[in-house]
């Protein structure tokens, strides 16, 4: 029997959660709290207020589906890792500081990345396991 596979999953994903194929996923899923303050930014940036609503939706789905890893001790120390590969790519810090954040919440708690914009984790991979879908 195979072991179970347990990942994280990037913002994008939470996002177009409902049309992913299940099958994709890992059996074991976790989202960071960054990920959650992305969806809560989220409704304030449309002015379309039938996407505003959706975002809103989205954003209560989550918090209430997963209980959100918190960018802690252990993260705030990936996060220095996380830069200096950003910076060594030539990737801003600034524009990506979500990302990588991200990033170091799956990497301090030992879990892979899914992901659809791998392009934007691309310069991470020696320090996490990034996983397109």
């Amino acid at each position: 029997m195979t072991e179970p596979t347990r990942g994280l999953l990037d913002t994008s994903v939470v996002i177009d959660h409902n049309t992913i194929d299940a099958a994709l996923l890992p059996d074991e899923t976790a989202i960071s709290a960054v990920t959650l303050a992305e969806l809560a930014a989220g409704p304030h940036v449309t002015r379309d207020d039938q996407e505003r609503a959706r975002r809103q939706d989205r954003l209560q789905w989550a918090a209430a589906t997963w209980n959100a890893l918190p960018f802690d001790a252990d993260a705030a120390r990936m996060y220095g890792r996380m830069f200096m590969a950003a910076k060594t790519a030539g990737q801003s810090s600034r524009t990506r500081l979500a990302d990588l954040l991200i990033a170091s919440t799956a990497a301090a708690n030992e879990l892979a990345l899914y992901t659809r914009n791998p392009a934007d984790f691309a310069a991470l991979k020696r320090l996490v396991k990034i996983i397109a879908i």
